[in-house]
């Protein structure tokens, strides 16, 4: 609910989604229609499943790219600087990975309904992509 509103606004100022999501109200220059838009998706998300389903579709999707981002601080930085890096890192990525397989074994409809959602979204960007290009 806190991020989601800011990637719907970094996307229409890029091109890639409807221009409106993009505005922001004049005065606290928060993107009110990216979080009126991100409140009506938790609605319809959460009149349509058990509280159990929905986070299942978010978990292990969630973890992997936890996961993968925190497997950036290998590629990206040669020397950073965390915390008792290198082994909090690769502990840190194996327990993403971990919960990812364990949602999967326990819940495997829902973790595709979650991983379909989140495929569903490379034609949309596609397409968006291809519509801001002309």
């Amino acid at each position: 609910m806190l991020t989601a509103p800011r990637v719907y606004f970094a996307m229409a100022n890029d091109g890639l989604f409807f221009k409106s999501v993009g505005a922001v109200h004049p005065r606290t220059r928060a993107p009110i229609v990216a979080i009126a838009l991100q409140g009506l998706l938790a609605i319809f998300v959460a009149l349509r499943g058990t509280y159990e389903s929905i986070l299942n579709y978010v978990v292990s999707v969630d973890a992997i790219f936890f996961g993968l981002t925190a497997c950036c601080v290998f590629v990206l930085s040669k020397r950073p600087r965390v915390p008792g890096h290198p082994f909090t890192t690769i502990v840190f990525i194996a327990v993403c990975w971990l919960i990812a397989i364990n949602t999967v074994y326990q819940n495997p409809q829902n973790t595709l309904i979650g991983v379909a959602i989140m495929l569903a979204g490379i034609p949309v960007y596609w397409f968006w992509r291809w519509r801001s290009s002309r």
